[in-house]
């Protein structure tokens, strides 16, 4: 019989707690390792006064690393804490979350950070879209509407951008061009970008409104033109065998899909944790998984490498995730983990190789402790289909938190 009705997978875009161990091999621009790398602990360190997290502190965070002005050693007998390894071979959104469900990637998601998309790339783009290509390099999207959106409804351009993760997006202004177009030209990049030589994991639309620098915002018209993962997941398996798959957030565009069953989107961390918290009020939701993912902690902080603002979302969080706990019940389990590091005081901008967190808790888990460090973001999905008595297919990777149960 299963112990958890119901799981919550909440996923802290970017926040690391320490160097992985292979974090030697990974780099920043200008060939600066990875190596001591730790996002949770720099910004402890950095931010003004003392973090105030009681919630994330009380649950053990400050047992698994020395983190300023965060208790350790506290009795926390209702949850676990424990750092996981990556076990992929990447340190970007896609690889982490499809490793969190069992799937293991050898060969890492290009990205094109530094260099742009390559000519052949630009060339081929404007060919089949008939527009002339501006920008092609990594940019936010705030900063680049600022300074190109004037131009690209001038000269009916596209203006195409990238940013650390493996993406390729194409803003465009919802009047003057028009969705339809947009999405379409998508489509035409997604389809170029299958080649091995320019494969990204995602292509992205953005559009945008309004009529100056000053005035332009991008809107929720966004979408997604993702790949699906290269094997079998937890989610899979779970909604094969007739479990809710409820994603929160941009979980379903990082799964294509594969594997959902109910899709939330958000505008934000916080309107994330109220969807969630709603799901948890649910009487709906009777058994399954609920998958979330906050993604301005990455977007919004790390990438732009903000430590202040990064430290007050974490403190923001922090109690929304009390409210949420409150809304929990007996047999609910809540796992808080992250994906990879976004060091925002490491050099560059790129996500940094680092373990992640993971905090397990439950009202009827009554043994809480600090656990050693383990091997793969895998073992969560393998203790999520364990708990729902599912076996894991041949080439799932992970294995099960035997003291959950």
């Amino acid at each position: 019989m299963k112990k958890y009705s119901r799981i919550f997978v909440i996923v802290m875009d970017s926040l690391g707690i320490g160097e992985a161990k292979d974090a030697n091999k990974f780099h920043q621009v200008g060939d600066v390792s990875d190596e001591g790398a730790n996002t949770f602990k720099h910004i402890c360190d950095n931010y003004p006064g003392t973090l105030y997290i009681p919630t994330l502190e009380s649950l053990g965070i400050g047992d698994i690393d020395d983190l300023k002005g965060v208790k350790s050693n506290l009795d926390h007998k209702n949850s676990y804490c424990v750092r996981l390894n990556e076990a992929s071979n990447g340190k970007d959104t896609m690889t982490g979350h499809w490793e969190m469900m069992g799937v293991l990637t050898t060969k890492p998601f290009q990205t094109f950070t530094d260099t742009g998309f390559p000519k052949e790339l630009i060339d081929a783009l404007e060919e089949k879209t008939g527009h002339k290509v501006i920008g092609n390099c990594a940019a936010s999207g705030t900063e680049i509407l600022r300074k190109l959106g004037e131009e690209q409804i001038k000269n009916d351009s596209l203006i195409v951008y990238t940013s650390s993760d493996s993406v390729l997006q194409i803003c465009g202004h919802e009047k003057y061009l028009g969705l339809d177009k947009l999405y379409k030209y998508c489509e035409i990049a997604r389809e170029l970008c299958m080649k091995p030589e320019w494969f990204v994991g995602r292509v992205i639309a953005r559009p945008y409104v309004g009529e100056t620098s000053d005035t332009f915002k991008r809107t929720s018209n966004r979408h997604d033109y993702a790949v699906s993962p290269s094997g079998e997941t937890a989610m899979d398996i779970l909604k094969a065998n007739n479990y809710t798959v409820s994603c929160v957030g941009k979980i379903n565009d990082i799964f294509n899909g594969v594997g959902v069953t109910e899709t939330v989107h958000t505008s934000s961390n916080s309107d994330g944790m109220v969807k969630t918290i709603d799901i948890a009020k649910s009487k709906d939701f009777k058994e399954g998984l609920c998958f979330v993912n906050l993604v301005e902690f990455d977007s919004e902080y790390g990438h732009r490498r903000n430590v202040i603002g990064y430290g007050k979302a974490i403190e923001t969080f922090d109690k929304e995730l009390k409210d949420l706990i409150n809304n929990l019940k007996d047999d609910d389990l809540l796992m808080i983990t992250a994906d990879h590091g976004n060091d925002p005081t490491w050099a560059g901008t790129d996500h940094t190789r680092e373990k992640v967190p993971l905090i397990i808790y439950s009202k009827s888990i009554t043994n809480g402790q600090k656990l050693d460090d383990r091997d793969s973001f895998g073992d969560i999905g393998a203790t999520i289909l364990e708990n729902f008595n599912l076996k894991p297919s041949e080439k799932m990777i992970g294995k099960v938190i035997k003291e959950v149960f």
